[in-house]
């Protein structure tokens, strides 16, 4: 059947329609693409300026018996103590991680001379053993206050005592006006006249968020006037900006040393073997996926013996396979006398090379000497006394909350 005219016409016109929509579509497309091309061309990036965030170079020593830049025995990771601090979800639950040779801030680049130290923390009688303190820290922690109309007992306290903010939070109580703080439980016995709830500011899961001191004061507001009691509450802006110093000064005075055992065969090292080797040098395996070696009069860990791959120990995984090598990491922050512990851990470090048949190396596989062993030891002496000056005696209880997870 022949079709009339206006059929024809209408194909005609459709035919037409489908051919404009694609050729705009095309134009469209290559209109954006020119767009994308040019917000990308690497010749109009902005130029890095003095001052600005460039990539970090890693720093090195020297040696004593050469002129060139010595690079350090165990690898340099610049920066990486602030990754440490801030990359971590904030659940209050350290992941574990692979182990690191050095960690520390580049020299040239530190913020500590630009943030106040802390001052120092007083020794109190109620510091018990374990590290903990039994009082308040109000230079690192965001502090509540409550003074109750009446002595209120520790159930009066359940909707605020174990409230979950995302940082360590303590109760403290007086039971007597202006005498010594006590640290209160579930099971705390006696009235309290004054109450004090504390929020740790920062921690290596970086600094607390304006979110959560929001939090943290609106709880303690909804929680006052049902014992009843006044709370005196802190500006929450303040405190924000308190804790991302904080945790500027501590992400620069992050510093962990680690020595490598390597193992040059193809066999590697039998996780038997490396077990019993371990526990006769005094570590015990913990649940994080490393054996730790613990001082038996302080019970603090002094350093641990990690994987040198990406995966933890554990008792079945020991049974059935190998490791090509091992590293003895010093958490500086968290050791008392870090120095010391170095000494300790060097010595450990190489009898077990010999004990294995291994070497003890840098991250480039290159032997460890006395002159290479002697600098690193120099940088954790040095990493020491920058926290000490600014007001964190490594190992101590501040040291233990500030470089904790």
């Amino acid at each position: 059947m022949a079709m009339s005219p206006l059929q024809l016409g209408l194909i005609g016109a459709g035919i037409v329609l489908v051919v404009g929509v694609i050729i705009y579509n095309w134009w469209q497309e290559r209109r954006v693409r020119q767009r994308i091309a040019s917000a990308f061309r690497p010749s109009e990036m902005p130029k890095a300026t003095p001052g600005a965030e460039t990539a970090r170079v890693e720093p090195s020593l020297r040696s004593d018996h050469d002129d060139d830049a010595y690079v350090p025995p165990a690898t340099v990771v610049a920066g990486t103590a602030q990754a440490l601090r801030r990359d971590q979800p904030d659940t209050g639950t350290p992941a574990w991680q692979p182990p690191m040779d050095v960690i520390s801030s580049v020299p040239g680049e530190s913020t500590t001379a630009e943030l106040s130290p802390l001052p120092p923390s007083a020794p109190s009688p109620g510091t018990a053993t374990g590290g903990i303190v039994r009082q308040p820290d109000a230079d690192i922690e965001c502090i509540v206050t409550l003074q109750p109309a009446r002595p209120v007992s520790v159930g009066a306290l359940a909707a605020g005592l174990h409230a979950r903010m995302g940082k360590r939070l303590r109760w403290f109580g007086r039971t007597v006006a202006d005498g010594p703080w006590q640290g209160l439980a579930s099971d705390s016995r006696g009235e309290f006249v004054e109450l004090a709830a504390c929020l740790l500011l920062a921690d290596r899961n970086g600094a607390a968020s304006r979110c959560q001191l929001d939090t943290f004061v609106r709880v303690l507001g909804e929680l006052a006037p049902m014992l009843p009691a006044a709370a005196s509450v802190p500006d929450v802006g303040a405190e924000t900006g308190r804790a991302e110093a904080l945790d500027h000064l501590c992400a620069d005075l992050d510093v962990q040393i680690g020595l490598t055992v390597m193992k040059g065969d193809a066999n590697g090292i039998p996780g038997t073997k490396l077990r019993g080797v371990a526990e006769a040098a005094g570590f015990s395996l913990a649940s994080g996926g490393r054996f730790e070696w613990v001082d038996e009069n302080s019970g603090a860990v002094l350093y641990t013996l990690q994987n040198v791959r990406n995966e933890p120990f554990t008792v079945d995984t020991l049974r059935v396979s190998a490791t090509n090598g091992v590293v003895f990491v010093l958490d500086v922050p968290r050791v008392p006398d870090p120095a010391r512990a170095f000494d300790q851990m060097k010595l450990a470090a190489k009898r077990m090379a010999h004990t294995l048949a291994a070497e003890l190396v840098d991250d480039n596989r290159r032997p460890l000497d006395d002159p290479a062993l002697a600098a690193i030891r120099k940088q954790v002496d040095a990493a020491a006394t920058a926290l000490t000056e600014s007001g964190i005696e490594p190992g101590s209880p501040r040291a233990l909350a500030l470089f904790g997870a």
